[in-house]
């Protein structure tokens, strides 16, 4: 049977082919072996939504669902599961079963770059979906202060509406950009960046500062969620994408490794990721590069509210690499031994 090149099934087949276990490791980025997250949640859902846990304990149940997640990543059923941070160590994710939107993580914190495998059951004990998300997304749906570690800025602005911080991008993704870029029609912004598709971080901003000075209705207080989706979509239509896709994962527009953050106050939440960071983003690799969290380009908009519009008012664009060139960083820990994270009700999609 020939295996579409592009399909997520090839990951599946390279890997039975290659004889590893879910405990081998794999370097994040390999084009044939490392699974990125939208396509590990793409298998995940094709082959295990449906399956019935109906009758199970709990220690059993969550044993069954590793053994089908074994079989619908290529990889053998260990004879036993062996207690390993995460447990499947070769793909770098966890697993939880959920029957609620409260996730309980105990006795470790969240990492980045650890993808986590959240299995949705229904009242009749049947998974009717699956979701994977970096522990960063995870980051940013607590709201109860109970994480061991989140990295914060501070953004002053200053008499310039619109900031170039990084006047060039990192050496390691310069060979990669260019001036000018006609997007392929096809191009999604959740797709992989790719060499001739980057635009350089020069560009990125020229396009974006002619937001600064618009404005959009603001949906309310409680709606920030909103207001960033809004702000990504006239993103994106600046950027001369055909359409408007946002998969909650990092970075935002994943097509152009830029990350648009919305502020209306002076704290900038980065959730676990520290822009600075050179630990290699979930990404196949450009070339034969491996992407890094400091190479992803930061477009911080901010915005004044007047209790009906939201007016983008300053823009600042960098690199992670300089990020905190000029946005101070907050330092502080909380500690605690459990982490609760509610999920939100559209979580797992409509």
């Amino acid at each position: 049977m020939k295996i579409d090149s592009d399909a997520p099934s090839r990951y599946v087949e390279a890997i039975r082919r290659s004889g590893l276990t879910i405990y081998d490791p794999i370097e994040i980025g390999d084009p044939h072996l490392w699974i990125p997250t939208p396509e590990l949640e793409q298998l995940l859902n094709a082959t295990i939504t449906g399956i019935s846990l109906a009758g199970l304990p709990l220690r059993t149940r969550s044993k069954v669902v590793k053994e089908h997640v074994c079989r619908a990543l290529g990889y053998p059923v260990p004879p036993r599961f062996t207690k390993t941070q995460p447990r499947f160590p070769g793909q770098l994710f966890d697993t939880y079963v959920q029957k609620s939107n409260n996730l309980q993580i105990w006795n470790e914190e969240l990492a980045p770059a650890r993808r986590y495998a959240i299995f949705r059951i229904g009242k009749d004990d049947v998974v009717t979906g699956v979701k994977v998300v970096t522990g960063n997304t995870l980051s940013q749906l607590d709201t109860t202060g109970t994480l061991t570690q989140k990295y914060q800025a501070r953004v002053i602005p200053g008499e310039a509406e619109s900031e170039l911080i990084a006047a060039e991008d990192t050496d390691l993704l310069r060979p990669f950009v260019q001036i000018e870029v006609a997007l392929d029609p096809a191009a999604s912004p959740i797709g992989y960046p790719r060499k001739g598709q980057l635009l350089s971080i020069r560009e990125v901003f020229e396009k974006l500062q002619i937001l600064v000075g618009e404005g959009f209705p603001d949906t309310g207080y409680d709606q920030e969620r909103n207001r960033g989706a809004t702000l990504h979509w006239l993103v994106c239509q600046q950027l001369s994408y055909t359409d408007y896709r946002d998969d909650g994962q990092f970075p935002d527009v994943r097509h152009q490794l830029l990350e648009v953050k919305l502020q209306t106050s002076p704290t900038i939440d980065l959730g676990l990721v520290c822009p600075d960071s050179e630990e290699s983003l979930d990404i196949p690799k450009i070339g034969d590069r491996k992407i890094r969290h400091c190479d992803v380009r930061y477009a911080v908009f901010y915005a004044a509210l007047d209790g009906r519009n939201v007016t983008l008012t300053h823009l600042f664009v960098t690199t992670g690499e300089k990020f905190f060139t000029r946005f101070p960083q907050f330092q502080g820990n909380v500690l605690n031994r459990k982490i609760q994270i509610p999920l939100p009700v559209d979580f797992f999609g409509s």
